[in-house]
């Protein structure tokens, strides 16, 4: 991928730029290989998933620079300036186009750009997610709620200008700090959610929903824990950090039951919806912590976690003391994956796999498969 950006050296957030994408591969799970030797024997490792060099992206987190009537979208630089990445390579084509028309109608909707320096200013950033069937949500980030009323008036233009539009909000944050929300938020729509087809699964995003940023490997990642958990034949599985449900809705089976555990509201909101569009009656999803959720309760067969970057913590030495013969790990860190296996050692890794979920830079997804010695 060539990137005119990097080149001109106003944007490194790419690090393996330039880089051929084989060696990029190679680095990587060469890299994960090594972080997880002690636990993953290298028989147990498969070929990498790999995904597109550019165009990968679903979502677009965009800082908002400049100044009234001329916004820059794209990062702060060194000096707290807005730089402007309007044609960044890595958005899918309709996340690519939603971003130039979101841009441009920004310049007259009299919105001012927060001034990070300066400390003045209303919009901070425009959040944009894409979905395969081409419907967008857009997300407004205020600092206050006194320019509401201009992006409420933007939504018909907007709507107009992207037929796709599906969710529109603004949510406000007041704090002057590196944080991209707060915690309130507007909904300026009727709609809710933003449907994100994924294989032969339909997933709900609301406004504060986590899903992957690269729909193509997310998907192979899902259906690669449908066939780890298949050839085990669960008749039980529970998905730990479960979001909007993923995993669970991707594991359902004849005869198997599935249980979701998040301590988001929302998500649990959106992995409910689903699940009653498929008429999963087997499927349900509660609110709660997988910390301390789970210590009075029978095991299932299988429990599928994939924790935020610090991993499952005390929650490797449940699963340790637990009984469950098949444990599934998606992790996006491969240092606390690799404390949180040191410390299950009577769950032995049978299969891993690299997923490439994040181009042109060192990130990467690792999922493996562990059955009870």
């Amino acid at each position: 991928m060539q990137c005119h950006y990097f080149d001109a050296g106003v944007c490194r957030s790419c690090t393996l730029m330039g880089t051929g994408y084989a060696a990029q591969l190679a680095l990587k799970q060469a890299r994960v290989a090594e972080v997880l030797a002690g636990a993953v024997p290298a028989e147990a490792w498969q070929s990498p998933v790999t995904s597109a060099e550019s165009g990968f992206r679903n979502k677009a987190k965009l800082v908002v620079g400049g100044v009234k009537g001329s916004p820059t979208v794209g990062i702060l630089g060194p000096d707290g300036r807005g730089v402007d990445l309007r044609h960044c390579g890595l958005h899918e084509a309709g996340l690519h186009e939603a971003v130039l028309t979101t841009a441009e109608l920004l310049r007259g909707s009299g919105l001012t750009p927060y001034d990070v320096p300066a400390r003045q200013g209303e919009l901070k950033h425009v959040l944009l997610t894409h979905s395969p069937d081409g419907e967008l949500m857009a997300r407004f980030v205020l600092r206050s709620p006194g320019q509401l009323t201009r992006v409420r008036e933007l939504v018909p233009a907007l709507g107009e200008a992207l037929p796709g539009t599906r969710v529109v909000s603004v949510n406000l944050q007041p704090e002057h700090k590196a944080v991209l929300e707060g915690p309130e938020e507007v909904l300026l729509t009727e709609q809710e959610t933003l449907p994100m087809r994924v294989n032969d699964i339909t997933l709900h995003l609301r406004t504060r929903s986590f899903f992957q940023t690269n729909t193509a490997v997310a998907s192979a990642l899902y259906r690669q824990a449908r066939a780890w958990a298949d050839e085990v034949a669960p008749s039980s599985v529970w998905d730990l950090y479960c979001g909007v449900g993923g995993f669970a809705l991707h594991l359902l089976a004849d005869g198997r039951d599935v249980l979701g555990i998040e301590v988001s509201p929302e998500a649990v909101l959106s992995a409910t919806t689903s699940a009653r569009e498929l008429g999963a009656s087997r499927a349900r999803f509660e609110v709660g912590d997988a910390t301390t959720y789970l210590q009075e309760r029978e095991a299932p067969d299988l429990v599928v976690v994939n924790p935020p970057r610090r991993g499952i913590g005390s929650l490797a030495r449940w699963l340790e003391g637990s009984g469950v013969e098949h444990v599934i790990y998606s992790s996006c860190h491969a240092g606390s994956l690799a404390r949180d296996l040191a410390a299950m050692p009577s769950l032995q890794v049978r299969e891993a796999r690299l997923f490439d979920m994040f181009p042109q830079t060192a990130h990467h997804e690792v999922m493996v498969s562990l059955r009870r010695r």
